[in-house]
């Protein structure tokens, strides 16, 4: 049994596939249609919708805290403590909700198609804003929605007037009873669906999630579910064991310890996201190019890394920065370095029935210089072609480390070790550089795909650790991580 909340009305579902979207929930069994499917991949945020959860604030009250989600990518029963919102419920009364009303006055409407999607993600940016200082907060919370017809400078200015011009609303009103809602939710039993053949299960305890998977081994882990979730929309073929690591509490932690960082595998980018920066400002520059807003408050940097992408973006700065993972199978756990996990295409060190339990990444050395850059046909919500990092030690004029990782340059992300090796013991100079440069091409032999040809991707590799030595050079002309169109 499940049990949510869709606006304030309590939802129990019992039989329900496990394999039902929200987007589908929403259309075919709340016969609400005004979340719309457009590209039924997490590209064009026309679905979005958003989700209300308990979160702790400073003080250890529990609050709600809004995040805006892709309905065609998550699961209806990852819905389980938590309060759904769509378009539907904004409208109070009669009366047009404040973010509607924006969109009204500021003409950003015109075909109408994606219009429910940028609502809600105009709701979320303004339950999570006191108002807007620049265009960056409106920027982010839009960029992973597509519009056709208006060339979004209407929805901008909407973004503004919405956030700048907030009052109190129906969701506000409610707000101490949602959370006591919530709250009676969390402490039932403790979330599971079956149905057919087919099974959801959500442990609330790495140690239950250990259990869950040692006796069902064959089960798939779903976290943010924004890549698994395709096998089901895209390629049609359905789940039959799901284990939900996303109300794992002790994997949802992020800790500083030893002068390392502990991050459970199940924390979202988006949770990630502010300790990442402190520590690494690229890769948190990176984390804000990372597929749309939407994709991070659910994706998280375990399943980033557990997908095995050879375009993942988080794995090759992990790389580069030395970091280690703990896996663990039943009570016993191993720890390995990042790009020792990665085998092949696709295929990882991890033994059958055993997870990502966290990621361990030393903190900032101020003696390196750590680096990242991201090469995408677009700047916001886009794959990368090339993804750079560069961690290196310079003393006394001369290389004395040097960590530097690709991703999209071979079947896994992987370290480019002869170009380290020719850097190693070498002066610091543009005739180094150029050797080193020479060495990328014996490191990777890069494929030809949609996105870039193999040419490019040798270049563009070049090119970025050239760059680096040039900013290096001259600190003043850093641009960080940097698209190329």
């Amino acid at each position: 049994m499940i049990q949510f909340l869709l606006n304030q009305t309590l939802r129990t579902e019992h039989a329900l596939d496990p394999n039902v979207t929200v987007l589908e929930y929403l259309r075919e069994h709340a016969h609400k249609p005004g979340t719309k499917e457009g590209c039924a991949s997490g590209d064009c945020g026309a679905c979005t919708v958003v989700v209300g959860e308990l979160h702790a604030d400073q003080e250890g009250a529990e609050q709600l805290r809004y995040r805006s989600i892709n309905a065609c990518l998550t699961f209806v029963s990852t819905l389980h403590g938590k309060q759904l919102i769509s378009v539907e419920d904004l409208k109070h009364q009669g009366q047009l909700h404040s973010v509607q009303r924006a969109m009204v006055d500021c003409h950003g409407s015109q075909c109408g198609f994606c219009t429910p999607g940028f609502v809600m993600s105009l709701f979320a940016l303004q339950k999570n804003t006191t108002g807007i200082d620049d265009g960056q907060q409106a920027h982010e919370a839009l960029a992973g929605n597509l519009c056709r017809c208006t060339g979004y400078r209407p929805i901008l200015a909407a973004a503004e007037q919405a956030c700048c011009t907030r009052q109190p609303d129906q969701f506000d009103a409610h707000h101490s009873q949602t959370v006591t809602r919530l709250k009676a939710i969390a402490t039932a039993p403790p979330a599971a669906l079956h149905t057919g053949d087919k099974r959801w299960l959500s442990p609330l305890t790495s140690n239950e999630l250990a259990d869950l998977y040692e006796v069902h081994p064959q089960a798939r882990l779903l976290a943010g579910g924004t890549d698994l979730a395709l096998e089901v929309t895209q390629m049609h073929r359905p789940l039959t064991v799901m284990i939900h690591v996303g109300n794992v509490a002790d994997m949802k932690h992020i800790e500083r310890v030893d002068n390392q960082l502990e991050i459970g595998a199940a924390v979202t980018l988006t949770d990630a996201y502010t300790t990442l920066k402190s520590e690494y400002p690229d890769f948190g520059e990176l984390l804000q190019r990372f597929a749309s807003l939407q994709i991070r408050n659910q994706g998280t940097l375990g399943g980033n890394i557990g997908n095995a992408s050879p375009i993942g973006d988080t794995p090759p700065l992990l790389i580069a920065l030395g970091a280690q993972l703990v896996l663990r199978k039943g009570a016993v756990r191993r720890t390995l370095a990042i790009e020792d996990f990665f085998i092949d295409y696709r295929v990882t060190a991890r033994q059958e029935g055993e997870f990502i339990e966290k990621i361990v990444i030393p903190c900032a050395n101020p003696s390196h210089t750590f680096r990242a850059y991201k090469v995408s046909k677009r700047l916001d919500d886009d794959i990368s072609a090339v993804c750079a990092a560069f961690n290196l030690r310079i003393e006394q004029g001369r290389v004395a480390e040097a960590r530097i990782a690709f991703g999209g340059m071979a079947a896994t992300a992987k370290r480019a070790a002869r170009c380290e090796t020719v850097l190693l013991g070498s002066p610091w100079n543009s005739a180094t550089i150029e050797n080193a440069c020479a060495a990328l091409a014996d490191d990777f032999t890069p494929l030809s795909d949609f996105r870039a040809s193999k040419e490019y991707r040798l270049l563009s590799a070049q090119n970025l650790l050239r760059k680096y030595f040039i900013e290096q050079q001259t600190p003043h002309l850093e641009t960080r991580v940097t698209a190329y169109v």
